[in-house]
């Protein structure tokens, strides 16, 4: 875990600021993402469960982002489908909170948007790691074949 620790904070350009565990890894073992715990390490709600941290993956959505990425994927995915995503997001991430946890609590869906796309690196870091989301799906089928990402865990 501290190699783990050290290159996510090599990746980050930072030390993380609360606990998390490499749920994706790339070929060649680096982190690719990380699942952050909902509360930082001073008890500060963390919306972004699923954190994609890869160098080449996040330079590729950031990429695709530039294109007009977010409002593209807004117009495409269907919005209830994305609501319900938001959703299930959001219910995973509360799961994971202390028992009885009288702190404020993280909020919004997927990247602590409550509706629409904030952020496509969080849509596809949540499908990598398995999640059901139809932004990282389409996130992924644009990123398909433009390079040798991985399409999920």
């Amino acid at each position: 875990m501290n190699r783990d620790r050290e290159r996510v904070a090599a990746l980050l350009g930072r030390p993380p600021r609360g606990p998390f565990e490499v749920v994706v890894r790339g070929p060649d073992r680096e982190p690719v993402v990380i699942r952050n715990d909902p509360l930082l390490d001073d008890g500060t709600p963390m919306p972004t469960r699923w954190w994609l941290v890869g160098r080449a993956e996040r330079e590729a959505v950031s990429r695709l982002e530039a294109e007009g990425g977010v409002r593209a994927a807004e117009a495409a995915v269907d919005a209830d489908a994305l609501a319900r995503a938001h959703s299930r997001y959001a219910a995973e991430r509360d799961a994971a909170l202390p028992p009885g946890w009288p702190g404020s609590r993280p909020s919004g869906g997927v990247g602590g948007t409550r509706k629409g796309v904030k952020c496509l690196h969080a849509h596809y870091a949540w499908h990598l790691a398995g999640g059901e989301d139809p932004v990282g799906r389409w996130v992924a089928a644009r990123l398909a074949g433009a390079t040798s990402l991985p399409s999920r865990r």
